[in-house]
């Protein structure tokens, strides 16, 4: 860990709770929101989270798979991910969720009116805001926990 935690303490909540409580229970809030209040699908949702957690190499995120109802996404879904331009695993939706994740966080200027030509046939605006802040919510905190070493003991709380 790059962030000295006091023995006994648990990690998580000693960084996002205790030392910056006015931002940390705000960011954790957003966080749980993403989860709680999604309107989005479960495959494109976890196709953007997980495209992230590769990005971003967030040890808890890449192990992480969202639970709705019972129901994961299958096993290979990782790998599909991964070759999210290639794998006949995605639906349009699923495959511009990975790809719109990506581009977020790896090259947002070059976002362009063909991609959002794209989006608007598959997404309705609201959905497209949705998964814009859910992406914002995910690189901006797995990236937070990974470079601060902590994304090895994150727990996500039940919802």
């Amino acid at each position: 860990m790059n962030i000295d935690i006091p023995e006994g303490k648990d990690p998580i909540g000693y960084v996002w709770g205790e030392m910056v409580p006015g931002i940390g229970v705000a960011a954790s809030n957003l966080s749980l929101a993403v989860y709680s209040h999604t309107t989005l699908g479960l495959r494109e949702f976890e196709a953007a989270r997980l495209r992230i957690a590769q990005i971003n190499g967030c040890v808890f995120c890449l192990d992480w798979r969202t639970e709705r109802d019972g129901v994961k996404v299958e096993e290979e879904f990782a790998d599909a991910v991964t070759e999210w331009r290639t794998t006949a695993a995605f639906d349009e939706r699923t495959r511009l969720a990975a790809e719109y994740a990506e581009r977020y966080a790896l090259d947002h200027h070059g976002i362009d009116d063909e991609f959002w030509k794209r989006m608007g046939e598959h997404y309705s605006q609201k959905e497209i805001v949705e998964l814009s802040m859910s992406i914002g919510s995910w690189l901006a905190f797995g990236r937070l926990n990974h470079v601060l070493g902590i994304d090895t003991v994150c727990v996500l709380p039940k919802i």
